[in-house]
């Protein structure tokens, strides 16, 4: 599976903010990989803005249709306004790995429940607008074992592929290259194994 994540280091984010009826909606974003990363955002959001009236927070901590590592809150905002509609934005933007912290600072206008919601939603959708994307693969080890004359042609074969080499392990016989290789795109290795002359195992991982 592929899918975009944002393009920021860990303890990294992407600050943006929007104005309604005289409130401030200061929306961070972060790269999510876990539960953690985004709950890291979110306390580092409470410290810097102790005086803000609500600190509401969704995340998808996995691909795109994550189940099981999703969560949202809205921090004392009537119920549905603010952590479902932050929700249903990053879900609808296609993104996976990705947390939100909306901060707001209320500007004495109340904005009933549809406004509320529409805010948040607004918030969310205004800054995923510059947010930094990059690829996400996900990918499965195989296990190639060479000899040691094959060792260089397998690696550079691999490397033309765009698949990595995430472990060799040597023995008195070759080597055993672990290569993560994308689980979207089956397992098709005749060509390397045609330049090798057949000197190629594929190993149970």
């Amino acid at each position: 599976m592929r899918y975009p994540v944002p393009d920021l280091a860990a303890g990294q984010r992407q600050e943006s903010e929007i104005e309604v009826e005289k409130s401030r909606f200061i929306t961070w974003l972060c790269h999510a990989p876990t539960p953690h990363a985004f709950e890291a955002l979110l306390a580092e959001a409470r410290r810097l803005h102790p005086g803000a009236s609500h600190h509401c927070s969704a995340f998808i901590a996995g691909p795109p249709g994550e189940q099981n590592a999703i969560g949202f809150s809205d921090d004392g905002e009537p119920g549905g306004t603010a952590g479902r509609p932050m929700y249903q934005a990053l879900e609808g933007s296609g993104l996976g790995q990705v947390g939100c912290v909306v901060t707001r600072y209320f500007g004495g206008t109340k904005l009933g429940t549809g406004g509320l919601a529409r805010a948040y939603a607004q918030a969310v959708l205004h800054g995923l607008e510059g947010l930094p994307r990059r690829e996400v693969v996900e990918r499965q080890p195989l296990r190639l074992a060479v000899e040691f004359a094959g060792e260089a042609e397998a690696r550079a074969w691999l490397a033309a592929q765009g698949i990595p080499v995430e472990t060799a392990d040597y023995a008195a016989e070759g080597v055993i290259l672990t290569a993560g290789w994308p689980s979207d795109t089956p397992v098709d290795l005749g060509e390397l194994e045609s330049r090798l002359r057949g000197r190629l195992t594929l190993l149970e991982s």
